[in-house]
This record gives structure tokens, sequence and C-alpha cells, in this order.
């Protein structure tokens, strides 16, 4: 089975800069890169659409055509007090909280928000669940999502900084007969 991975498109979080929030839309680069994200996609199979609730994911869903269910445990990190704000505006305003996280990013748990273990446990949840569906499916969500499902494959969250995940990409775990494997990862050959 496939497990088709596709990130939102750039949105104006990410040209801003900021750690995501909720209601962030496309960018209207981001909106020209999942047109292509859609041609790319008709290359696969699948049999389910599932996506995060964040307009970001949400935009994203549309403009590739799809109808889909949506899904928390694959919505994005919630950065809690961070959300909205540079690295550098963090720092400056939350100095404790942020040389915390940045001493244990997988443990420490943002106020308002969650810590990577959080996060990656629910997407962990998803996945196993997909694994007993054993169906290809395609997750419309977000690099941090997708690179947690990434160290899914090797059972061990501190691969999360290995990974870099691009707008629009599409990277794909495959499972077979129990084994865990990385089929494609930031796929996009019609993407500029």
């Amino acid at each position: 089975m496939d497990i088709i991975m596709i990130r939102h498109g750039e949105s104006e979080d990410n040209v801003s800069g900021v750690f995501g929030t909720y209601e962030s839309p496309l960018s209207k680069k981001g909106i020209e890169q999942i047109k292509i994200t859609k041609e790319n996609l008709r290359e696969f199979e699948f049999s389910k659409v599932y996506y995060s609730p964040y307009a970001r994911t949400v935009e994203t869903l549309k403009h590739l055509e799809l109808q889909g269910t949506p899904d928390n445990r694959i919505g994005e990190y919630n950065f809690g007090i961070f959300s909205g704000k540079t690295n550098a505006i963090i720092e400056e305003e939350f100095p404790v909280e942020y040389a915390e996280w940045i001493h244990d990013p997988n443990n420490y748990i943002i106020r308002e928000g969650e810590s990577l273990r959080i996060v990656y446990n629910r997407v962990k949840e998803f996945l196993d669940e997909m694994v007993q569906k054993d169906q290809d499916v395609v997750l419309v969500s977000h690099a941090g999502v997708i690179r947690l499902a990434l160290c899914w494959i090797f059972d061990d969250i501190d691969y999360f900084f290995r990974f870099k995940v691009d707008n629009g990409s599409i990277s794909i775990i495959s499972v077979d007969d129990g084994y865990k494997f990385i089929k494609k990862l930031n796929y996009s050959p019609r993407l500029k």
C-alpha cells in the first residue's frame, strides 16, 4: 500500500517566515505550485483522501480538485504561543520558553500548544490506522507532519530534523507486508 503525502502549497505564513497559524491562506505562488502538483498526482492511484483541516490544506485540496475526509491527527504542529511569530520574535518575547524548546524540541510542550512527541504520537496513530485499512491513500498535510511520518518509517522521532519537505511536493511511504519504506521524497518533476 502507498501513503501519498502532499505538502500544501506555499502559504502566506511561509512567505512571512512565521510559525504556522490556522487561518493562513496559500500565496499566489502556492496556488501555482498546487496546479502543477495536480498534474503530478495523475501518475498515482489511490482510493481515499484525508486532509488537515487548516485553511492552507483545505485550499490545497480545492485546487487539487479532490474531496476528502478531514482528520485533526494530520493537522499542523500546534505552536501555541509561538504561532504567527518568527524565531527572532519568539526568542525576544519568550526567552525562557524558547531556550527550553530549543534544548528539548521532542518533549517540550509549548504553552497552549504541543510538543513534537505529542504530534508524532497522533501522526503515528493515524498511519497505523491506515496500514490496518490497507488502501492507497492521499494525505494533504504539512511539512512537520510529513517529516514525522518519515520518522515513523524508522520508529524514531530523532530523524525529524534530517528531512526537508518542499511546498507542493509529493512524498510516498509504502508498506509491504509490514515493511515500511520511503518510495519517493519531494517528488515534483514539474515544480519550479
